[in-house]
C-alpha cells in the first residue's frame, strides 16, 4: 500500500464508488502480512516512500516468491537485492516484468515516480562496480535521476579532476571503494553535496576484506562524508536518493 494507492481507495469510497466492506478488504492486511518465516511490512511505502526491499540472500526461492507475491499485490514496485538466478526464477515467476540488473546482482519491478533530484555514483576502480552499480540501481528504482562516473580512483587523479563540473551538479553522490578507500575524502573536498561513501572488499591481504578502506572512510578529513557498511550499495543508494529528493520536497523558508 502507497499513498497514492490509499488516497485513490478513499476517493473512491468518498464518491460512493466503493462500499465500505470493499476498504475494509483492502486493508485487512496492514500493516504487516504474516507468512509464517516473514512479516511483509505493507505500511513501509506510506512511512518510507518506497516499499520494503528484499534481501535475497540466505532465503529460499519459494521465499522469495512468496514475499516478492505479497509486496507486489499492495505495490506496484519491487526491489530485490542480492540476488541469484534461482531468485531471479522465483520473482519472475509472479513478475514477469521484472528487470534483472547481473552486474548489481538485483531485480527490479516498476520504478517510483520521477522526482527532481540527481545522484551521482562513483566507482575507485573497475572492481569496485559491482557495488556501484547496486547503488546506481537501487537510487533509480527510488526515483532519482541517476549518472556514473567509474574508474576515477586517486591512482589516476586526473580522471576524476577532469569531471569536476558532472561532480558539483549533483544533489548527492555515492562514492565506491576498496583498496586504500581515500576517493570519497577527496571528492568530498571538491563538492558541497553530501556524499555517502561506501568501502568495498576489493584490494590485497592487508585490506582485511574492506576492513581497511572502511577506517579511512570513518577518519575522513573532508566534512559532509557519512560511511555505510562494507560492500552497502544499496544502502549507499537509498540514502542518496532520500538526500536527492528531500531538497525538493519543501519549499525554501524565507
Amino acid at each position: 500500500m502507497n499513498e497514492k494507492r490509499l488516497r485513490d481507495l478513499l476517493r473512491r469510497y468518498r464518491s460512493g464508488r466503493l462500499d465500505l466492506e470493499a476498504v475494509i478488504g483492502e486493508l485487512r492486511h496492514l500493516p504487516f502480512l504474516d507468512l509464517g518465516f516473514a512479516n511483509v511490512d505493507h505500511h513501509r511505502a506510506l512511512r518510507c516512500g518506497f516499499p520494503e526491499v528484499i534481501f535475497c540472500e540466505r532465503k529460499t526461492p519459494e521465499q522469495i516468491r512468496r514475499i516478492a507475491g505479497a509486496i507486489l499485490e499492495r505495490n506496484g514496485m519491487l526491489l530485490a537485492t542480492r540476488v541469484d538466478d534461482a531468485a531471479v526464477r522465483a520473482i519472475r515467476s509472479v513478475a514477469s516484468r521484472a528487470v534483472h540488473h547481473s552486474e548489481a546482482r538485483c531485480v527490479t519491478v516498476g520504478r517510483a515516480p520521477a522526482r527532481r533530484g540527481k545522484v551521482l555514483v562513483l566507482s575507485a576502480g573497475t572492481a569496485d562496480i559491482p557495488v556501484a552499480e547496486e547503488a546506481r540501481v537501487t537510487a533509480g528504482a527510488m526515483g532519482a535521476r541517476v549518472e556514473s562516473l567509474y574508474d576515477v580512483g586517486v591512482a589516476g587523479l586526473h580522471r576524476l579532476l577532469a569531471r569536476v563540473k558532472k561532480l558539483t551538479s549533483a544533489d548527492a553522490l555515492v562514492v565506491v571503494a576498496g583498496m586504500d578507500g581515500a576517493l570519497p575524502s577527496v571528492v568530498g573536498g571538491l563538492v558541497r553535496r553530501p556524499v555517502v561513501a561506501v568501502p568495498t572488499s576489493v584490494g590485497y591481504g592487508a585490506s582485511f576484506r574492506g576492513v581497511g578502506p572502511l577506517l579511512t572512510m570513518l577518519n575522513s578529513c573532508a566534512a559532509g562524508v557519512t560511511v555505510v557498511n562494507i560492500d552497502n550499495g544499496f544502502g549507499a543508494g537509498y540514502a542518496a536518493a532520500m538526500i536527492a529528493r528531500g531538497r525538493y520536497q519543501h519549499p525554501p523558508v524565507r
